[in-house]
């Protein structure tokens, strides 16, 4: 059975998609696969925050770097760190209300199931299992379904682009983690600007890289993406390509870094092939992704700010060639183990499926 599913949380609808062949879970099983885990831990959600940010001065004089002590399981997070949605000064802004509202009625859930595992995110799954008994982190989904799955794997097809196969001949002729991946995933949209600031810092690194640039990546037709796909691939240096299997080329021998935007997906299939990772977090839940990956995990370094060409080129250069970029990639090789050890029989996830599976098959009791 081939599955095309166009849609950013594709991982969490493959599963269930999958979970409704093996068991029969009978009426009303309802299960919350994607929440907003900051609004579901706190006893007052919007007490801390104050439905969202008051004046717009709060934006940029530094209040977003106020820590936050209220939310269980995630220690010195910061009001930046927390999805996106909050920073308005619009106590009524739409995304505002409905993800908190849909946090807090996910407290009726019957399960949790999350695309994670336990030593990645182990404070907050914890604080999580107080509230939902039926907790079940089965993460990451690409190493279960693979180890365990493999035919039902491999005819899921999740990509929203057609793959461009000549990026991975492309790395087959490149040296042991000398390259930098480049992809922004699949919805976030950059300024003219930005493409070209980001290109010329890629060049100047002197690093080969490959960049996915979506045809739809540059905001309102500012930018002809041939000018910038030519001046990138000029020299040799650089290889652009539409699309591409994200988890070949994240386990590719050549890959050294990933600059990504820091969407769960491609955290969590960086995590797997034990990558570190250049953080540009865009909005949504990404500053959270961003938080974690710099901060608890270990594997990560943020660009702040304005992008700036200058800037970039350092951190590529730090990443790919400092002292710090080697510790990054021996703490994701650390990390890329622990997420094989809890999808594999007998791990942690592994038995959390099972778990799940006995708990559908007795109607969700």
């Amino acid at each position: 059975m081939n599955y095309e599913i166009s849609h950013a949380r594709t991982p969490f609808v493959v599963f269930l998609v999958f979970m409704e062949e093996v068991s029969d879970p009978g009426e009303g099983a309802v299960f919350m696969v994607f929440v907003m885990e900051f609004d579901l831990l706190a006893d007052d959600p919007w007490s801390g925050l104050g439905a969202g940010i008051s004046y717009e001065s709060y934006l940029t004089n530094g209040y977003l770097q106020t820590r936050i002590d209220w939310i269980p399981g995630m220690a010195g997070i910061r009001l930046q760190d927390i999805p996106s949605f909050i920073c308005t000064t619009d106590a009524d802004d739409p995304m505002l209300n409905y993800d908190g509202n849909e946090a807090q009625n996910a407290r009726t859930a019957r399960a949790l199931i999350l695309n994670t595992f336990d030593p990645l995110e182990i404070h907050v799954l914890q604080a999580l299992s107080s509230i939902f008994p039926n907790l079940y982190p089965v993460g990451p989904l690409p190493l279960l379904l693979s180890g365990q799955f493999p035919s039902e794997a491999a005819s899921i097809c999740s990509n929203l682009w057609k793959e461009d196969t000549t990026c991975l001949q492309w790395l087959d002729a490149q040296e042991t983690s000398s390259v930098l991946y480049v992809n922004f995933g699949s919805i976030t949209v950059l300024t003219a600007s930005q493409i070209r600031e980001f290109a010329w810092g890629l060049k100047i690194s002197g690093f080969p890289f490959l960049w996915i640039l979506r045809p739809d990546l540059v905001r309102n037709g500012e930018v002809e993406m041939a000018e910038i796909t030519g001046d990138l691939e000029a020299g040799g240096k650089g290889k652009v390509a539409r699309w591409c299997v994200q988890e070949e080329v994240l386990a590719h021998a050549a890959v050294g870094a990933f600059l990504t935007h820091c969407g769960w997906n491609s955290t969590l299939e960086s995590v797997c092939g034990g990558v570190p990772v250049i953080c540009w977090p865009f909005f949504a839940e990404q500053p959270t992704n961003c938080k974690y990956a710099c901060g608890e995990w270990g594997i990560g370094v943020e660009i702040e700010g304005e992008v700036k060409r200058d800037k970039v080129a350092v951190i590529v250069r730090e990443v790919m060639g400092g002292e710090k970029g080697e510790e990054m990639r021996k703490r994701a090789a650390k990390w890329r183990e622990a997420a094989r050890k809890a999808a594999e029989i007998g791990g942690s996830s592994s038995e959390s499926l099972e778990k799940l599976i006995g708990f559908l098959r007795n109607g969700c009791t």
